[in-house]
């Protein structure tokens, strides 16, 4: 059996085809609309409004031949206007009045049958006019409503406003209006994805912003409005949508670029008697705007990181929600991965959703998929290091060892200082160290392994890539490697660190006023950074004393004394190295350099013993020693080398 909404259409069609063929005496011909006969001529100007003629005579009783069936059909049709129907459930959601119904469902009637179409054609005299036109919508729906239904005659009812431009069929995107000829012939009907809503096909519109996520549900209570939800993270102001509305339907969409991007939007919205969630990430520009001011059925949230500026928000009431924390709590990490939280990570809710989808490729570990949360976005401005080495690859004073031990304690228990013990979190809860001291005494192996213990990657800044002789776009580098820090836990390594943290000097040109601009940025950017961030410098003094407030654990690196050299040689040559005859108290007493260049020499050995064709001996080790000597440009004297000076003299 039909639905009420086609038996309608049909009849209005049937009667309008007996109007044009018997009242109006209009046959079916061929090449309909291609020209214009003299029988076109006469039939055309008797039907011209402001010429007395016999149509309107003609017309009238064979309307009233069909108003009891009509009428019926109509009281049907708006008995199923409050059922469950999906045409109903539409036509609730769009906020569509009786008239507006009809013409939806008219529309849709000939837009799903080539029967009606070609019926239509006839209708309107032309084959090229399969689909309904304005002009054809207000002949057929030539009464009133309210005569409608009461039965009384009245003069011409304008069906044509409801596909007006602000008309609630327009506004919801139910319908479309095509064509640039006059107006009586532009074409009305509705876009695919009604129709296969209708037909029982719940596919997304194809039209929808790239990245949009549709969530189903109950339709949300309350109304339409607007709501603002802004801080925290994206996952985060989702969770108070649901806190708002329990089990309501949504779309979620970043804001469209195009009109056809807000069209589409609008119309899966309604489809779905949905909840618009719009993310931004700059303030809303007059198209968006406009879309949300005249969609008045729907309602809106706009979530943001940031408050949106009172000038940028549509004309409509709205409430304000403020997000303080994004941080997962337990409930979170058991919901997403079965298990109670990680002290060592501290993730918010959009990481720790991250993390949950990437565990099934990391074979249920968390440690590789917070390792991937950054990964690719700090791809060109920074090298990731994997840490390999440990606690015992590390030659440092006690102290000094100490002392990275509670760094990485810093680290791994600020929930506790912070969160549970309520330590006030000013100006936020990163740790930014700095390690000082001569090339070589251990800063990068220092930074590598307490980035090991905490389980997380080491990436080392590259400045050829940050810094920039164009005035602006070292800080948008600087923008892009913070920002890009924050969306995974890591270490921030930032080598020769006096070239961007250096001293701010007296302005006498431009190129000091924007040197100091980088500074003062960068100083802004560690106040507000959550992560670990690790200075290292050859030269304290140059740093600016501003970041040294900001330092939580100042280290200095100094050369290692002939204990610290003797462990460092010892642990320069690999088990698997065949050495022979290496005299490390001897190394260890007469070159007092740094662990690096010791690293070097031994390197330097091997190789010069790959090359001989024999093991690694005092011989090959003074050799590599000599050329780091002359890469230092220091003189190689006998009190040094003693019974070797020979070999590098």
């Amino acid at each position: 059996m039909a639905e009420t909404w086609a038996v309608l259409a049909d009849l209005l069609l049937q009667r309008e085809a007996l109007v044009c063929r018997v009242a109006e005496g209009r046959p079916p011909r061929d090449f309909a609309g291609l020209y214009v006969s003299a029988d076109d001529l006469d039939r055309v100007l008797k039907s011209l409004p402001g010429i007395d003629g016999p149509a309107p005579e003609a017309v009238a009783p064979m309307r009233a031949r069909f108003a009891d069936q009509i009428a019926a059909a109509r009281a049907a049709f708006a008995a199923d206007l409050d059922g469950a129907t999906p045409f109903a459930e539409l036509s609730r959601a769009a906020g569509l009045d009786p008239a507006g119904a009809e013409v939806l469902a008219l529309v849709i009637a000939v837009e799903t049958s080539a029967a009606r179409q070609r019926l239509v054609a006839y209708l309107q005299d032309s084959v090229h006019l399969p689909q309904l036109t304005l002009g054809s919508l207000a002949r057929m729906f030539a009464e009133p409503l309210a005569a409608r239904r009461s039965g009384a005659a009245g003069p011409g009812h304008p069906a044509d406003r409801a596909v007006a431009p602000d008309a609630p069929l327009r506004r919801a995107e139910l319908v479309e209006v095509t064509g640039t000829g006059p107006w009586a012939v532009r074409t009305v009907a509705p876009p695919a994805r009604v129709v296969w809503h209708l037909r029982g096909d719940d596919s997304a519109d194809p039209g929808l912003p790239p990245g949009t996520a549709r969530v189903p549900g109950a339709r949300a209570e309350g109304g339409p409005g607007v709501v603002l939800i802004n801080g925290g993270d994206a996952e985060s102001r989702l969770r108070a949508v649901e806190d708002l509305w329990p089990g309501a339907g949504r779309v979620e969409a970043p804001v469209p670029e195009n009109p056809a991007g807000w069209a589409a939007l609008v119309r899966e919205a309604t489809i779905g008697a949905a909840l618009v969630v719009v993310g931004l990430d700059k303030p809303l520009d007059a198209a968006a705007r406009d879309a949300i001011t005249r969609t008045t059925h729907l309602r809106w949230v706009l979530s943001s990181a940031l408050e949106q500026p009172l000038d940028s928000l549509p004309p409509r009431p709205w409430r304000e929600i403020r997000i303080d924390s994004g941080e997962a709590d337990p409930g979170d990490w058991q919901r997403v991965l079965g298990r109670p939280p990680d002290p060592q990570y501290r993730l918010s809710r959009d990481q720790l959703k991250l993390v949950g989808a990437a565990t099934g490729s990391t074979d249920g570990e968390i440690s590789p998929a917070v390792r991937r949360l950054a990964g690719g976005h700090l791809d060109g401005v920074a090298v990731r290091i994997r840490p390999r080495r440990g606690w015992d690859d590390l030659v440092l004073p006690p102290d000094d060892v100490r002392q990275l031990r509670e760094l990485a304690a810093r680290h791994r228990r600020r929930d506790v200082v912070y969160g549970q013990w309520e330590f006030p979190s000013v100006p936020s809860t990163g740790v930014v160290a700095l390690f000082a001291g001569p090339s070589g005494t251990g800063k990068t192996l220092a930074a590598e392994v307490v980035a090991g213990v905490l389980g997380l990657d080491l990436y080392k800044v590259d400045l050829s890539a940050v810094v920039s002789k164009y005035i602006g776009e070292t800080e948008k580098n600087l923008e892009r490697i913070f920002g890009a820090a924050a969306a995974g836990d890591l270490v921030l390594f930032f080598d020769e660190a006096d070239a961007l943290f250096g001293k701010r000097s007296e302005v006498s040109d431009a190129h000091d006023r924007y040197a100091n601009i980088e500074v003062a940025y960068l100083l802004q950017r560690l106040e507000t950074y959550d992560g670990l961030v690790v200075l290292a410098t050859n030269l304290q003094r140059n740093i600016d004393q501003a970041f040294l407030r900001r330092i939580s654990v100042a280290i200095d690196f100094v050369l290692p004394e002939e204990p610290e050299r003797r462990a460092i040689w010892s642990r320069a040559f690999p088990k698997a190295a065949p050495v022979e005859d290496i005299d490390i108290d001897f190394l260890a007493r007469q070159f007092k350099v740094s662990g690096g260049i010791i690293r070097n020499a031994a390197l330097g050995a091997g190789f010069l013993a790959a090359d001989d064709g024999t093991a690694i001996t005092m011989r090959h080790a003074v050799l590599a020693m000599k050329r780091e000597f002359q890469k230092m440009g220091r003189l190689r004297t006998e009190a040094e080398f003693e019974r070797y000076f020979e070999l590098v003299d």
